[in-house]
This record gives structure tokens, sequence and C-alpha cells, in this order.
């Protein structure tokens, strides 16, 4: 008995060490939530801040061209660029694609041999439908309205897509500009996408591609700067 008390003691010694004043045990959930909560807004903050600058910077060099040759011509070779690199708002028509997690199954009605990872929209998934329509012949593209240039990446967080700093849950809608049926043809014959309309036949995921006669893209306003590049081989 003495040797139990003993014991007993060190645990509770080491737990209050351990804890520090706090519950071990507590859920975290609700503080990880208000942190990322304070981040997006921290973001959204230094976004517009970024916005700011740009335009002054593109009023200054608007201004500084009206007087220098050189400069007013690299500026006009510039903005001759700037739907290309998906700076400008574009619109017309083209496909919708959304895609979503399985319905939550009911307890006891799932197949062992079903995991949590075959019910859910994974990278991957998301990434062969948008490569599939830039194949297609795509113009522009939004994910979530979320304009994507040919730097930009897409990044899931378990089930989540990040955009921009920004975290999207399903269902992933993917609007293209550009012809529907070149489109929707690239679509069929992509393997990732083969590969997700069978789990959606197999697990109940949700896939839709419909035609839009006017689908509007916005200017990327996020940064465009690389930050690392290869010389190519």
């Amino acid at each position: 008995m003495p040797a139990i008390m003993i014991a007993a003691g060190v645990l509770f010694t080491t737990s209050a060490n351990t804890a520090s004043g706090t519950a071990l045990r507590e859920d975290r959930r609700p503080q990880m939530a208000q942190v990322i909560q304070q981040q997006q807004a921290r973001i959204a903050a230094e976004e517009q801040t970024a916005r700011s600058l740009r335009n002054d910077v593109d009023q200054e060099t608007a201004g500084l061209a009206g007087t220098d040759t050189p400069l007013a011509q690299a500026r006009a070779r510039g903005d001759a660029s700037l739907q290309a690199a998906g700076l400008t708002a574009l619109q017309g028509p083209g496909l919708t694609v959304r895609l979503n997690d399985a319905p939550t199954p009911q307890k006891g009605s799932r197949s062992d041999q079903v995991s949590n990872d075959d019910l859910v929209v994974h990278q991957q998934d998301v990434q062969s439908v948008v490569n599939a329509l830039w194949a297609g012949g795509a113009e522009a593209m939004t994910i979530m309205g979320i304009r994507l240039i040919s730097t930009s990446a897409v990044r899931c967080v378990g089930n989540t897509l990040l955009l921009q700093g920004q975290v999207y849950s399903p269902p992933f809608v993917i609007k293209a500009i550009g012809d529907p049926g070149r489109m929707r043809a690239a679509l069929s014959a992509d393997p990732g996408v083969q590969a997700f309309e069978q789990a959606v036949r197999d697990f109940g995921l949700g896939y839709q591609v419909s035609d839009e006669s006017k689908i509007v893209a916005p200017a990327y306003t996020g940064s465009i700067d690389l930050s690392h590049a290869e010389v190519a081989k």
C-alpha cells in the first residue's frame, strides 16, 4: 500500500507539471479553429495592403509613362500580356464541374472494405479535372471563384482545399471558359478523371458536369512572384 500511494503521488505530480495548469484532455479543436480564423483574417488584410500598393505602383508607372517613351513602350508590351497571364477578367461560355464527398453512411451500413479515404475528394481528383480542362483548351478557369494562373497550385489538407491562403470545404466548384465540347472530351479521356468517375460509381461521390452559356472569371489578384525556378534541360 505505501508503494502504491508513492507511485500515485509521482503520477499526479508529473501530470500537474505537464499540464502546467491546463487540462491535458481538453478538446483543442475550438482553439485551432480560432487560430485558423485569425490567420485567414491576417492574410486577407495583407492581401488588401498588397492590392493597394500595386495600385499605387501602377498609378506612378502610368504617370511616368506619359513622358518616358521607353517606359511607355515597355508598359504597352506588358499590358498586351495581361490577358494571357490571367490578370484581366474574362467571360464566355464553358463548363462547370462539381466534385463532392460521398454522403455520410449510416452507422453499420458501410462495408469493412470501405475506408474514409474512399468517401472524400482528394487533391489528385481536383488536379486531374483542372489539368484535363486546360488540355481541352480552357482559356480561363476558377476554383471556388478564385482565378487560376500558370503558377497556381491545387493543394488539399484533409478533405479541404487550400487556395491563396483560404480554406474551402466540398463541394468543390471548378468553372472553365472555353469550348464545352472539347473540354468534355478531355475530361472523358483523362485517366485521373476516369478513376474518380469509378469512385463515384463505387462509393457515391458527387461528380457533375454542366454547360454554361456565360461564365465570369475575375482577374487574378494574388502574388505573381515565383518562389523558385529551374533552368529547362
